[in-house]
């Protein structure tokens, strides 16, 4: 796996050439029960972005913070928010945050999550179109933490290898960050979140081919480290910012919505940060991930 510059002729190839697959990935939605909260009005223009820039998409891939404070009229505006766009969106799939199960009662903030968003389980996985899709998720009521059974780890361990190719990416997401990866996650910065660091990351260095997507910073995607190219020992890894505001290498918030389209050709795949709010791409955040026997690590 190699992270590579785009060309200008490439660019004008890819523009000609279908991709396998396509698919976007947000998180952070922080959804408030105040139908008039900047955070709500900024996912309304998200997922009006999608249906309009993301036809023939598999699916949107959230990795979780649906609400901000897992109340059930937090999660009655995240359904009337999605119903009233869902005929014109492709499948939603879900990751568990912290805000969603980490405040209160764990057990029953759990038993709400599974309600109101129809999720099964807090770890699942997907094939789709021939891909793999896995949803990580902690069994802790932890407060901005997520913590990861050995089941879970196993569970992982094994799907990351179903079916498993080198050349064929699987697309894994997990609300925290792992330390010292993305933006955001560095020691000093706080806000990396994963008990159990050195056991995922022992099993994500047996599986290269995975792109793992994490939320939770909220970091810019124009911060340096956005994109973790794994440095020889790990898998790809990418911050997904956040819809409902962003935060800065400054230690501050800033305004702002953004989220990935992500497209899926031959042998690598292409990452394109979107800011929402301008409705435009973000030069910064634009990534191709290549796949062959040749450039696995």
């Amino acid at each position: 796996m190699v992270q590579e510059d785009w060309t200008d002729q490439e660019e004008q190839g890819r523009v000609l050439q279908k991709p396998l697959l396509s698919f976007q990935v947000i998180t952070d939605t922080h959804i408030r029960a105040d139908a008039s909260h900047v955070y709500n009005l900024n996912l309304v223009r998200a997922l009006e972005d999608i249906a309009a820039n993301g036809r023939g998409s598999a699916g949107i891939m959230h990795i979780g913070d649906i609400t901000d404070h897992g109340l059930p009229e937090e999660y009655s505006e995240w359904k009337r928010i999605w119903n009233s766009a869902s005929g014109t969106l492709p499948p939603l799939y879900l990751t568990m945050g912290n805000h969603d199960v980490g405040f209160g009662e764990w057990e029953a903030n759990l038993g709400r999550y599974f309600e109101e968003t129809g999720t099964a389980s807090t770890y699942h996985d997907h094939w789709i179109d021939g891909y793999h899709f896995i949803f990580m998720g902690t069994e802790e009521g932890m407060e901005i933490f997520c913590s990861l059974s050995d089941e879970q780890l196993n569970w992982l361990d094994v799907k990351l290898g179903e079916d498993a190719s080198p050349d064929r990416p699987v697309f894994l997401f997990l609300h925290q960050p792992l330390k010292d990866t993305v933006a955001g996650s560095l020691e000093e910065q706080r806000w990396y979140g994963v008990v159990q660091d050195t056991e995922l990351k022992a099993i994500l260095a047996r599986h290269p081919q995975a792109v793992l997507f994490t939320g939770h910073t909220h970091w810019e995607m124009e911060a340096p480290r956005n994109y973790f190219d794994g440095e020889k020992r790990l898998p790809a890894m990418f911050n997904a910012a956040s819809i409902a505001y962003l935060w800065t290498d400054e230690d501050e918030a800033k305004a702002g919505s953004q989220g990935y389209y992500v497209e899926v050709y031959p042998d690598y795949v292409q990452v394109r940060g979107r800011d929402f709010t301008s409705g435009k791409w973000i030069d910064a955040a634009r990534y191709k991930v290549s796949y062959s026997k040749e450039s696995q690590v």
